[in-house]
């Protein structure tokens, strides 16, 4: 499959114009916890030729290029990026780190140098806890529940603990997570989970563990109220993010 999404990145290059600066696999593959039919979520930044960003009309600033039962692909061009990134978007530190790299190139090593410097925890933390509390009220409230959903909450919480412990991105491999920041009279069960997620197709479901719930329910709240007396965070500089543009399009 690697060499397949590889072919499909050079079609993508050729065919946009653009080049392709960042490819990684994010979603349950680069989590650490994809079940046997999982999909590819690739994702990508890129940049255009100079011209292209001096346009006085709007311009496209993404492209989705292929969605189906196997591959999702689709990425970011590079101003909407460092837009993105100088408000502190989980996403993109997500990207940065991800354990799977297709292809990447000196011009994103310039901003994955700077890239933790516009790290601001509280969007970091409301990002996460709102992922959290969605997916508990629409997916965890009935007898049986999606399997996967349950990664779907415990990440995005764990990445939380992550962040309020170490005030830095959190890692993308939920493992990672795990074995530091899960509370360990539960981490049975979720080993259980995992072991059901890792061998069940993703459509699978299970009876609702009481336990994980009541772990979750905990964690909400108490995360919940931490984040509400949390100061504001001053916003960063443009200037670097300014630079860094500027030399990848010249």
């Amino acid at each position: 499959m690697r060499e397949t999404i590889l072919e499909k990145l050079d079609v993508i290059e050729k065919r946009e114009s653009i080049k392709i600066l960042h490819c990684i696999e994010s979603g349950s593959r680069a989590w650490g916890f994809a079940s046997p039919d999982s999909d590819y979520d690739v994702r990508f930044i890129y940049v255009r030729p100079k011209n292209f960003y001096l346009r006085l009309d709007r311009t496209d600033d993404v492209i989705e290029w292929q969605l189906d039962d196997t591959l999702d692909i689709s990425g970011w061009d590079l101003k909407k990026a460092l837009i993105l990134l100088h408000k502190s978007n989980p996403t993109l530190f997500e990207w940065n780190s991800s354990p799977i790299v297709y292809r990447t190139t000196d011009e994103w090593q310039k901003i994955s140098a700077v890239i933790n410097r516009y790290f601001v925890a509280k969007s970091g933390l409301y990002h996460y806890l709102s992922t959290a509390k969605r997916n508990y009220s629409e997916y965890l409230k009935g007898e049986t529940v999606k399997l996967k959903k349950y990664f779907y909450i415990l990440r995005p919480l764990l990445a939380c603990k992550w962040i309020l412990a170490e005030g830095t991105p959190p890692p993308m491999l939920f493992r990672t997570l795990m074995e530091k920041y899960l509370d360990e009279e539960i981490k049975p069960d979720v080993e259980k989970l995992l072991d059901m997620k890792m061998n069940t197709p993703e459509i699978g479901e299970v009876k609702r563990f009481d336990r994980v719930n009541d772990y979750l329910d905990r964690s909400i709240d108490e995360i919940d109220g931490i984040i509400a007396g949390l100061p504001a965070e001053d916003a960063r500089d443009w200037d670097e993010l300014n630079k860094i543009f500027l030399s990848i399009i010249v």
